[in-house]
């Protein structure tokens, strides 16, 4: 039985090496297979295309002031700035976090976002009534993101939220632990 499959297996070889007539010539009908993604986005499936980046509207001359001095702050690490930038319900949600986690400051809470004052830009602010929305842009944030800010006693203040994550307030899930 080997013997067959073996002379089989032969036989083709040659069968196929005679096909081929004379010397081997180089397809040159090949499609180019490489992993570089398609043009044509209707016959790509994979294609996922980039996010446009959202175009200035306004430098976010209302907001600005209160994001910079949120930034100087948290370089400072000045805990009572910090205390004034955020609205009084970011500061009682971060209390409560803060007592849960066994933080004493602020600065020390929000030390998983690095801020060196370095990239502290502002953009696109929507002022509706008493809240505020601005594209902000830090070293944690290189492309930006869009915060909620909310007047109180007549000044414009952090609430530690984003629309992006359908907050209004701030995030129920910070990720800081006690050091």
């Amino acid at each position: 039985m080997r013997v067959i499959i073996l002379f089989t297996a032969l036989a083709m070889s040659l069968f196929f090496i005679g096909c081929g007539g004379g010397t081997i010539q180089p397809n040159t009908n090949i499609v180019n297979n490489t992993n570089t993604p398609k043009t044509n986005t209707n016959n790509n499936p994979l294609f996922v295309p980039t996010p446009t980046p959202e175009s200035t509207t306004n430098n976010a001359p209302t907001l600005s002031p209160v994001y910079k001095a949120y930034c100087d702050a948290r370089v400072k690490n000045d805990e009572a700035a910090l205390r004034r930038i955020y609205s009084s319900d970011a500061i009682r949600y971060f209390e409560e976090q803060m007592k849960q986690q066994k933080v004493k400051t602020i600065s020390k809470y929000l030390e998983d976002e690095p801020i060196s004052g370095k990239v502290c830009e502002v953009r696109n602010e929507q002022i509706t009534g008493d809240k505020a929305i601005a594209e902000v842009r830090t070293e944690a944030y290189p492309n930006g993101v869009k915060t909620s800010f909310v007047k109180e006693n007549g000044e414009w203040k952090l609430t530690g939220g984003s629309p992006v994550l359908d907050l209004g307030k701030p995030p129920a899930g910070n990720s800081n632990k006690a050091k």
